[in-house]
């Protein structure tokens, strides 16, 4: 092995063991999100809802596809594409705040997105986690229409190493933050998967959205 080769084994290594603990970190990451909906009357309706019969199937990827894409290996991603909704936005990086808190991308932009870095990277083997305000004081923000998603809609994040990861939507439903199911939204599937998150159900000037809408897709497709 050359040295090259040792010191990317050696990065990887590091990558895993900052990774996080679905279990553990799965209700902190989602309180974080809440945001007060604008006063304005114009969005008092609020962001679309999923339908009963959008909820994620158990079936693999391998089990749809016949045969699922080969996982790719770490690139941080640069870009996510929802074209069913017109998300078109650049994505940050996002980690564990001071409070352990997964953080969010800042509300006052409301085209950007993050990714959860103690996930793994979109198109690794494993479920990747890209999160994004619903809406901020001054409207609907980059995941504002995630409710409407239909399963077969599809979701593009280009990354720094060139390439483009193609998901398909499986599943989009919504969940209540105070019994939120962690190992059902993050554990691993054994091939490369994500969840796209952002705020929904009910809402309350005092206590914000109490429910969190989560897209569930599996890749299909690198280009």
């Amino acid at each position: 092995m050359s040295a090259y080769e040792l010191s990317e084994a050696a990065e990887e290594e590091e990558r895993q063991k900052k990774r996080a603990p679905w279990g553990v970190i799965a209700l902190v990451l989602l309180t974080g999100l809440a945001l007060i909906r604008n006063g304005s009357g114009e969005f008092d309706v609020g962001p679309p809802q999923p339908a009963a019969a959008a909820a994620a199937d158990g079936r693999t990827a391998a089990g749809v596809l016949g045969r699922a894409p080969t996982p790719l290996p770490y690139a941080e991603p640069d870009r996510v594409r929802i074209p069913a909704i017109r998300v078109d936005a650049p994505v940050m990086a996002v980690g564990l705040d001071a409070d352990g808190w997964v953080g969010a991308p800042p509300p006052e932009d409301p085209n950007l997105a993050g990714w959860f870095t103690g996930g793994v990277s979109p198109g690794e083997k494993g479920t990747a986690v890209v999160v994004g305000h619903v809406d901020n004081k001054l409207g609907p923000a980059v995941f504002y229409g995630l409710g409407a998603l239909k399963k077969g809609n599809r979701v593009e994040v280009s990354r720094k190493d060139g390439k483009t990861a193609v998901f398909e939507i499986y599943g989009i439903e919504v969940f209540e933050k105070s019994d939120f199911p962690g190992d059902r939204v993050y554990a691993s599937k054994g091939s490369p998967e994500l969840r796209v998150i952002t705020c929904g159900g009910g809402f309350s000037k005092a206590n914000g959205y109490d429910g969190n809408v989560v897209a569930f897709a599996r890749l299909v497709e690198v280009r």
